[in-house]
C-alpha cells in the first residue's frame, strides 16, 4: 500500500458563495487557495523572512551573551552556543531555499 500523499494532489474546497454580509455582493480574495501547494507556495516567503529575523537577534543574542560573560567560561560557552546555532540554522534555512529552487526547475512546478 502507498500511503504517500502529495501536496499537488490534494483539493481543498473553494468558497465562492461568501457574500459580504452588508452590501450582499460577493467576496473576492486576492489568493484563491486550491490546493495544498497553493497554501505552502504562499507561505515560503514569511517563513524565510521569521527565520532571518530570527537568525538576526539569535546573533545578536549570542553576542551580548559573550560581552556579558565577563570572563566566566560557562557564560562564553553559551553565547558560542548561541551564535553556533544560528549560523548553523541559517544554513540549513539557505540550503533549503536552493533545494527548492532545484525542485521548481526540476520538476517545473511553480512554487516561489
Amino acid at each position: 500500500m502507498n500511503f504517500l500523499i502529495y501536496a499537488q494532489d490534494v483539493v481543498l474546497p473553494t468558497y465562492s458563495g461568501m457574500t459580504d454580509p452588508v452590501t450582499d455582493k460577493p467576496l473576492k480574495f486576492n489568493f484563491e487557495a486550491k490546493t495544498l501547494g497553493d497554501i505552502i507556495s504562499a507561505l515560503l516567503p514569511y517563513i524565510y523572512l521569521i527565520a532571518g529575523l530570527s537568525l538576526f537577534l539569535m546573533l545578536i543574542w549570542g553576542g551580548i551573551t559573550l560581552m556579558t560573560a565577563a570572563g566566566n567560561p560557562d557564560q562564553s560557552k553559551v553565547g558560542y552556543g548561541r551564535i553556533t546555532g544560528a549560523l548553523i540554522g541559517f544554513v540549513i534555512v539557505f540550503i533549503s531555499y536552493f533545494v527548492v529552487q532545484l525542485v521548481q526547475v526540476i520538476l517545473g512546478v511553480k512554487i516561489l
